[in-house]
């Protein structure tokens, strides 16, 4: 089963490197509106893949794994997220890819992360009360009352806006970038991601969405010893699937950049250098406060990009689409002011 999770990484991070979704120019660019790369491929992966769901699941061949509705912690979590993304310019996932192809600043990426995991470990007894009040697991499927007739002609009616959502965004590019010349790569690699969470959904495959946050702190608990909690017993087994994962993913984005030949250790990208100048030890200590406040607003939240808003959009749930709206809305907002000129 690991070699299979291991495999099941591979093709995530290759779905990443092929339209760049990892790269932090690309992060960092839909940060202040001027690359809609992310966007637009996040947009197809929840219209397409929401479709395939939950055909899937009208067949009985896969789940519903909702995230439940935990109102400060979404909404909270949410806004810390989007602010550390912005900052750091990377996700939880993308973070391992872009090791792989030897971003330096994702390794210090990751090791703030590490410690917000630790971190949110510690101090999740003392701030219970403002995650929540707990609504439970609410999505289309649950508001439209399980009828299946209703349900699904909802579902066809946003599927089709989230697509129609991203080929708008893609036509605003075209007419606003001083360089037009846009591929379909995103859109591609869209369509791939939904297939594979998909497929990573079946009951006979892992029966569960994919995910990458949920390994952060899995890791650095067991290396701080904070081992003997409720918290780590309820992420030990998601989190050492998400830790093989994105092991995967780290060795799609080492393998491909070793097959282009461009494997380069990178600390300092251009986006970065045009509005924060080119000193290494500024952008690391960045990398690491910003993957640090990322992965508290995660755990927060109970999932990050991957986890919450893929999937968790895939399956139009509540609190993944409310989630994903205050991370955008941060995300944007901290990318104007920090990246200014």
């Amino acid at each position: 089963m690991e070699i299979l999770t291991l495999f099941l990484g591979f093709l995530f991070g290759a779905l990443l490197v092929y339209a760049g979704l990892n790269k932090f120019d690309v992060i960092s660019g839909n940060a202040v509106l001027k690359d809609f790369t992310i966007a637009k491929a996040i947009l197809i992966v929840i219209g397409v893949g929401a479709i395939l769901l939950n055909v899937e699941i009208a067949f009985g061949l896969a789940s519903y794994h909702v995230k439940p509705f935990i109102l400060g912690g979404i909404v909270m979590g949410g806004l810390i997220f989007g602010t550390g993304m912005a900052v750091l310019g990377y996700c939880p996932g993308t973070l391992a890819v872009s090791l792989g192809e030897g971003s330096v600043d994702a390794l210090f990426g990751i090791l703030g992360g590490l410690l917000g995991g630790l971190v949110f470990t510690v101090v999740k007894p003392a701030i219970q009360t403002v995650l929540g009040p707990d609504m439970g697991k609410i999505s289309l499927y649950s508001l439209s009352g399980n009828q299946s007739v209703v349900f699904f002609l909802l579902l066809l009616i946003m599927a089709a806006v989230f697509i129609v959502a991203a080929f708008v965004l893609h036509n605003y590019e075209k007419k606003t970038r001083v360089n037009p010349a846009l591929n379909f790569r995103w859109f591609y690699s869209g369509i791939g991601l939904a297939v594979l969470n998909s497929i990573i959904f079946l009951k006979v495959v892992s029966n569960r969405p994919i995910g990458a946050s949920t390994s952060y702190p899995y890791v650095s608990d067991l290396l701080g010893g904070f081992t003997s909690n409720a918290y780590f017993a309820k992420i030990k087994t998601p989190g050492h699937w998400e830790m093989i994962f994105l092991a995967g993913a780290f060795l799609a984005g080492l393998i491909f950049a070793l097959l282009r030949k461009d494997f380069k250790l990178t600390v300092i990208h251009s986006r970065w250098a045009e509005t924060k100048g080119k000193s290494v030890s500024k952008r690391l200590v960045w990398a690491f406060v910003g993957g640090c406040i990322l992965l508290f607003g995660a755990r927060m939240a109970g999932g990050c990009t991957s986890g919450h808003i893929l999937s968790g959009g895939m399956q139009m749930a509540v609190s993944s689409l409310v989630f994903g709206t205050f991370v955008f809305l941060a995300f944007i907002i901290t990318g104007k002011l920090f990246y200014k000129k």
